[in-house]
């Protein structure tokens, strides 16, 4: 990890308001920590009471990450209007899982106590401890090295603003993440992610107004045309691009920091209003994202007028050139409120699948009434060692590599691994645990192979997802449905016999 400050002038105006941001954090998490977290349902599901505004902020936001505000902004500087076809793409199936997924889901979760993804898959389908500890094996692995470049994303940002050290910037996005997690659970990452939401809404819709409204709409669009006309024309990428960036919302139903958001939330109809505000949130946020990139790439005509001829810096760029100090400040927040919305939510996952389904669910099966405190304490223990992991793995010479590649796989591979298996659990009756490890065996190793052979093609996500729902369904055919699945699909759908208890 590089140790190397960079010397810039320090903007104080920019510096407050960040330190008011992160003080916020802090207060959030001195709240929960008073709030849901006594027991394991409370520390990993605010106890099943969250509301619908919260619940639908922070499923957007931790599915976001900076991905949205760095790399959908850069992408759009580079291609132009043809980037809105991600936006379209995981907006649409987010309004699909929040509509007709996430009710099944919390209900059968709730009748059956599961507090993870693991859970409700030994729930559904049985198949023992293997299945269980697959999914969990899984998990762990993918999303700490995800938070580990969360902390990575958080250095570098630190850096290039503040003049600090990669190291020194990683340490406080990783001191900030802790606190407030080791606090108050997931009401603190839930509700830090809702307020980071809108620090997110307020940085994406602002800084393109004010871009366009100096440069002017027609002028902007001459300035476009006169780059390239491609710019304006969001089908320019072909019709292979458009699969390949709509492809990108397979991974949503994969991605088990925003599935454990739909099983927080206080009663499954409530997430129609939280369908509504979420996907007004993607849709505002998405399409100011790219409007960021083409008002940028009129200001700016190439990358090599961009920090280091990188267009992921265009958003942070930007905003120190066309705002006040203190607005610039709250948008410079903005960036980080989106890395530090997924690392907490994934560091969170990741410690419930070591806690839960390896210690209280294998280790300790035996053991008649586990202490709900103890394990609130095992937990906290967890999620301080899986922080202190991540920000090790970039101390490792050669690690970084390491984390890179489970990183880039990590959206794609979930999402192909875990989405496939959890939806046909969802709607089929005929899934069965075999089905399921299949599909997720096949879904990981196909997105693999396909990144390393014809991703030139298509995005890798696409024929993972398509592989894996394959293998789910022709191992479930050839294998025996688990006791009682009718009874299982009456609990998904809510059937009016089992409907007692669904609130859980």
């Amino acid at each position: 990890m590089s140790d190397t400050a960079v010397s810039i002038e320090t903007d104080w105006a920019i510096v407050a308001s960040f330190v008011l941001y992160l003080l916020l954090l802090v207060g959030i998490a001195l709240y929960a920590a008073g709030a849901r977290s006594s027991s394991m349902t409370d520390f990993f599901l605010g106890g099943r009471a969250m509301k619908h505004f919260v619940v639908a902020m922070s499923a957007v936001t931790s599915g976001r990450s900076g991905w949205l505000v760095l790399g959908v902004t850069g992408l759009a500087f580079v291609d132009g209007a043809a980037a809105v076809w991600s936006v379209v793409g995981y907006t649409t199936v987010e309004l699909f899982l929040f509509l007709f997924a996430a009710p099944r889901l919390r209900r059968f979760t709730g009748r059956m106590k599961d507090i993870t993804l693991p859970d409700f898959f030994a729930s559904r389908l049985g198949g023992g401890q293997g299945l269980r500890v697959l999914v969990v094996v899984v998990i762990v692995l993918f999303m700490t090295a995800y938070v580990s470049s969360q902390f990575a994303a958080g250095g570098k940002a630190f850096a290039g603003t503040f003049g600090v050290a990669d190291t020194t910037g990683v340490w406080i996005t990783a001191g900030v993440v802790l606190a407030y997690t080791l606090l108050g659970g997931y009401v603190a990452v839930a509700l830090s992610d809702a307020v980071q939401a809108v620090f997110m809404i307020v940085g994406l819709v602002v800084l393109p107004v004010v871009v366009v409204a100096s440069l002017g709409w027609g002028p902007m669009f001459d300035t476009l045309r006169a780059l390239d006309p491609a710019l304006l024309d969001p089908y320019a990428i072909g019709v292979g691009g458009i699969i390949a960036a709509v492809g990108i919302g397979l991974g949503s139903p994969g991605q088990p920091h925003i599935i454990v958001r739909y099983m927080s939330i206080d009663d499954p109809r409530s997430l129609r209003p939280a369908a509504l505000w979420g996907t007004v949130w993607n849709v505002l946020m998405g399409w100011g994202a790219v409007f960021i990139g083409l008002s940028g790439r009129a200001v700016y005509g190439g990358v090599d007028a961009l920090p280091s001829a990188d267009s992921e810096q265009l958003f942070p760029f930007l905003a120190g050139e066309y705002l006040p100090g203190v607005v610039a400040g709250l948008l410079v927040a903005a960036v980080f409120a989106a890395i530090m919305s997924s690392a907490d939510s994934q560091l969170l996952v990741a410690t419930s699948g070591v806690v839960r389904d390896i210690y209280q669910r294998i280790l300790k099966r035996d053991a008649e009434d586990l202490d709900p405190r103890r394990l609130v304490m095992v937990s906290r223990v967890v999620v301080l060692a899986l922080c202190l992991l991540a920000v090790g793995m970039l101390y490792i010479p050669g690690m970084e590599d390491l984390v890179f590649w489970l990183v880039l796989f990590a959206w794609a591979g979930l999402g192909a691994a875990f989405g496939p298996p959890l939806l046909m659990a969802l709607f089929w009756r005929g899934t069965t645990a075999a089905g399921a490890a299949a599909g997720i065996v096949t879904g990981a190793l196909v997105t693999i192979v396909w990144y390393y052979t014809l991703s030139d093609v298509l995005y890798e996500l696409v024929p993972g997802a398509i592989a894996s729902a394959l293998a789910v369904w022709a191992v479930s055919a050839l294998t025996r449905k688990p006791e009682g699945a009718e009874r299982m699909m009456g609990l998904l759908k809510g059937d009016p016999s089992e409907r007692a208890g669904v609130q859980g």
